[in-house]
């Protein structure tokens, strides 16, 4: 098997690895989804969202609350979301998403990164038009008896592609809908397992193994940082 395969094992194995560091990204998750909604989660979507995705991390219950509870109150981190685009060696695009709250030491660390790995820093928009945003709902896929009726239902929710996964259907929308995709879901009863944002490239570039080594290298080292949420790329990581 080739290094493509073996980085999308260890990706999705990693996702949530290092219990500290998994609390602290869903801890700003939190914040972050606080901010934007309010610290209810019966009218908040996206926080419904993070507090499942601290499910996911094993996260217990008295962290959520206290972490809710500290992003409303008048002491609360003032954290934002900043993406940062630039390009890995061998031509790939990058876009690291980050939850900040100092973004002048998140901006110094990014570009040391790119640049000690053979990348480089761009600017707003440089490759931001090469991915498209969007939602991701995990559901239990022995949950839906009929997948036509299911997916038609789903379609008028903004479902765009559904695809089955290791006994789970993964649910693909616009950014934009996914307060009516999540919505559409719980009305049904349906648990979402999982449930997250990606910017999935609209064009990827084939590597050999020894050039995808060179990218996972930067990739590796810049989901260290703690103000890191998540790396996207456009090397297509096909067999």
């Amino acid at each position: 098997m080739g290094r493509a395969f073996e980085y999308r094992k260890a990706t999705k194995m990693k996702r949530w690895a290092g219990m500290a560091k998994a609390f602290t990204r869903v801890g700003r998750q939190i914040a972050l989804a606080v901010k934007s909604g309010g610290g209810d989660p019966n009218y908040n979507p996206r926080l419904r969202l993070a507090i499942q995705n601290a499910k996911a991390a094993n996260m217990p219950k008295a962290n959520v609350d206290n972490a809710i509870k500290k992003a409303t109150s008048k002491d609360s981190e003032n954290y934002e979301e900043v993406i940062y685009e630039g390009y890995a060696p061998h031509g790939i695009a990058i876009l690291v998403e980050t939850a900040t709250d100092n973004p002048t030491r998140t901006v110094a660390n990014v570009r040391h990164v790119f640049s000690k790995y053979g990348g480089s820093l761009g600017t707003s928009g440089s490759v931001s038009y090469m991915f498209a945003h969007k939602t991701i709902f995990a559901i239990n896929a022995s949950d839906v008896a009929d997948r036509d009726e299911f997916e038609l239902e789903m379609i008028d929710a903004g479902l765009e592609e559904i695809r089955e996964e290791e006994g789970q259907l993964l649910l693909t929308a616009d950014f934009g809908d996914f307060g009516t995709l999540n919505k559409a879901l719980e009305d049904k009863g349906l648990e979402i397992q999982e449930s997250r944002f990606e910017w999935v490239p609209s064009m990827q570039k084939k590597l050999s193994d020894e050039e995808v080594e060179e990218v996972i290298k930067l990739i590796d080292k810049m989901e260290e940082d703690d103000d890191v949420q998540n790396v996207f790329h456009t090397m297509d990581m096909s067999e």
